[in-house]
């Protein structure tokens, strides 16, 4: 697997921006690998959450050892603390992150597959919230995973502001009062979504039993599933912390529709 860092400009930050990428290839582990599986390549992205950026999947888990094995490329972007949204101060992540960066991967990586049923996302905690998003915003996205995901936002509790003060909040979303019915949180955008007579990705969800998420999950999950959408959902014992998530995104991998290799499955 080749592992490459991307500098690239974004103009909807205004700023330069960063992704990284593990793209297969022939090595020393895939000596063999046929230019088929070199070309039309399924993606996973990976988002980070609030107080990571776009090296936390590579220096905190074992994604890079998990894939070398498995013909699929991952693209970890740097999102800031944008809650992949098109800010009330005026920044629009959600568009830097669901229309220029797909088109920074389509020009950079032309080997990596367009079509969405190979294009899958998964995310940790703001992360979780993104990945969710994205599959139920936009067109791009068959599989979408949270991992301790914020899939709901109420700020009527005080856990909310603990994570960052009210000022940061409406920088994000504008007026608190009118976050639930907006574009931003994720139960209306997926009744859009059935109401637009969309494809629906199949949605998969974790959370620790200690994690102080699990409210906001073991709300949205049965809404969702209500709705008719195809969510796995699944709660273990543990907190928010990388420690859980890098044990889990290996059943992430395991879930989606891949020929997932596992080293240990080897004779």
């Amino acid at each position: 697997m080749a592992f490459l860092q991307v500098n690239y400009y974004s103009k909807f930050i205004g700023k330069e921006s960063m992704m990284n990428v593990i793209l297969p290839e022939r090595d020393g582990h895939n000596p063999n690998r046929t230019a088929k599986q070199l070309s039309d390549i399924p993606v996973l992205y990976l988002l980070h959450g609030m107080g990571n950026d776009f090296s936390a999947w590579s220096r905190r888990t074992n994604i890079e050892r998990l894939v070398r094995l498995t013909d699929l490329a991952i693209v970890m972007p740097d999102t800031d603390l944008g809650w992949y949204t098109n800010t009330a101060s005026g920044l629009k992540y959600f568009d830097a992150t669901s229309k220029e960066l797909f088109e920074k991967v389509a020009l950079m990586f032309p080997q990596i597959s367009k079509k969405v049923e190979k294009h899958f996302i998964a995310g940790v905690s703001m992360g979780g919230y993104g990945a969710f998003k994205m599959a139920l915003a936009t067109d791009y996205f068959s599989y979408a995973a949270s991992l301790s995901g914020a899939l709901t936002l109420d700020f009527s509790y005080p856990q909310v502001f603990q994570m960052a003060p009210q000022a940061y909040w409406e920088g994000i979303f504008g007026n608190l009062d009118d976050f639930h019915e907006s574009e931003n949180d994720l139960l209306t955008l997926a009744k859009k979504r059935i109401d637009d007579k969309k494809t629906l990705p199949k949605l998969y969800a974790w959370i620790g039993q200690q994690d102080f998420l699990l409210p906001a999950n073991e709300y949205a999950v049965p809404k969702l599933k209500a709705l008719g959408y195809d969510l796995t959902y699944k709660t273990d014992p543990g907190r928010h912390e990388w420690y859980y998530w890098n044990k889990q995104i290996e059943n992430v991998l395991e879930w989606l529709p891949i020929k997932y290799i596992k080293e240990e499955r080897l004779s």
